[in-house]
């Protein structure tokens, strides 16, 4: 201590929030907390992250015709991985293609039609009976379903026939089988869309099993998405080219397209 100090010490203010070298030493030493992360910033760094694998994963969903419409505007490399991508995909696809028609089937033979053969892919079971307008509407559904789906294989057997007695009220009756096990059961088409089943309803009750991918463009779902964006397309080329023919400005027709919007 030197004579006339007196021995104190001295508390400085110290601003925790300050990004200065002296806070980076402080900090360095464990003399104070770590400066919290700037909710701003993360927010802008997901932000641009999320921005970033949008634009790497453009090409994701487009089949081939599509990625050949690019190839203006790509990168001639890029596009050519989305592409083998897709043909690899194709030829995973067409090789489980190996049904694509209903196959009536006995009961001596639905271990082997049936429970063996949803080993290697999804059997769907209609317990039918022609005198049951849902049974018959079912029928129809699923012969269009068998030429669209033929990596899914369809099988059709009397009720009566695979369970003695069974009750005629109780047809149609799906049973969906994977993995050698069921793995749904839906007693009549009441928790599909009952007389108003369509297609539809039957690829949705796929997809929710798995057995269809929900990105599949054969999906009559996905099919009129791409419809109500090509309608969306037409409709905003024909504004413009009245805008054109009128002489009006994007501008002086703003409020009429968010009406449109």
């Amino acid at each position: 201590m030197l004579p006339g100090f007196p021995d104190q010490k001295v508390q400085v203010e110290v601003d925790l929030t300050e990004d200065t070298e002296w806070n980076d030493i402080l900090r360095s030493k464990g003399i104070i907390p770590e400066k919290e992360p700037d909710p701003t910033e993360q927010l802008e760094e997901a932000l641009a992250d999320a921005i970033a694998k949008q634009h790497e994963n453009r090409l994701e969903d487009l089949d081939i015709d599509e990625l050949e419409a690019l190839e203006d505007e790509e990168d001639e490399d890029f596009l050519a991985i989305y592409k083998q991508k897709r043909m690899a995909e194709m030829r995973q696809l067409a090789s489980r293609e190996k049904f694509g028609s209903i196959y009536p089937i006995s009961k001596p033979e639905w271990q082997r039609e049936v429970t063996e053969a949803s080993k290697d892919a999804t059997v769907f079971v209609h317990l039918s009976n022609e005198s049951q307008l849902q049974s018959r509407l079912l029928s129809i559904i699923l012969r269009e379903a068998a030429q669209k789906f033929k990596e899914i294989k369809f099988c059709e057997i009397e009720g009566q026939r695979a369970i003695e007695g069974y009750p005629e009220k109780n047809c149609p009756t799906i049973l969906i089988y994977k993995d050698g096990e069921l793995v749904k059961q839906l007693v009549t088409l009441l928790m599909l869309n009952g007389n108003d089943t369509t297609l539809k309803d039957v690829e949705a009750l796929l997809v929710d099993l798995g057995s269809i991918d929900i990105k599949d463009k054969r999906l009559i779902i996905n099919q009129e998405e791409d419809d109500d964006l090509r309608e969306s397309h037409k409709l905003r080329f024909q504004k413009k080219s009245l805008r054109g023919k009128s002489g009006l400005s994007d501008d002086s027709q703003s409020d009429e397209d968010d009406f449109f919007d």
